[in-house]
């Protein structure tokens, strides 16, 4: 079976957000960070090269196929921020409604930057899914 890629390494976090060219795009993923922090409890640590995560937890498919994940994390992409919030989390699609310009994927949200966005929903946001994967 193949390994899975994105594990936790011991990359660093600030190393990360310095090579995020975009001033405006390294400043949004700082204030993440610290949301992320006020929210968890939990220090931000790389998942694979480009993810942030916070905490941990293990999955088991029925496939067999298994591993490690950060409950919540976010990862700066070419064209947005994709925040990882899972699919399901209290009052998820009531949030959505009201967070502003974004984007959603199977699992993802994508914004562009926190100014387009409610931080206030976010934070919510974050905080229901924290606590919905904790579970």
């Amino acid at each position: 079976m193949a390994k899975n890629k994105t594990t936790e390494t011991q990359n660093s976090v600030s190393e990360y957000l310095a090579a995020i060219n975009d001033e405006k795009r390294r400043n949004d993923c700082a204030e993440i960070i610290e949301i992320m922090n006020q929210q968890t409890g939990l220090e931000a640590k790389m998942w694979g090269t480009s993810i942030v995560g916070f905490g941990s937890y293990h999955y088991k498919y029925e496939s067999g196929h298994e591993g490690d994940a950060p409950l919540i994390g976010f990862a700066s992409r070419a064209n947005a921020i994709t925040l990882y919030l899972g699919s399901s989390f209290f009052e998820r699609d009531t949030l959505l409604s009201k967070l502003g310009k974004h984007k959603i994927g199977k699992g993802c949200i994508y914004i562009s930057r926190l100014n387009d966005i409610d931080k206030n929903v976010l934070t919510q946001m974050i905080k229901n899914s924290f606590e919905n994967k904790k579970k």
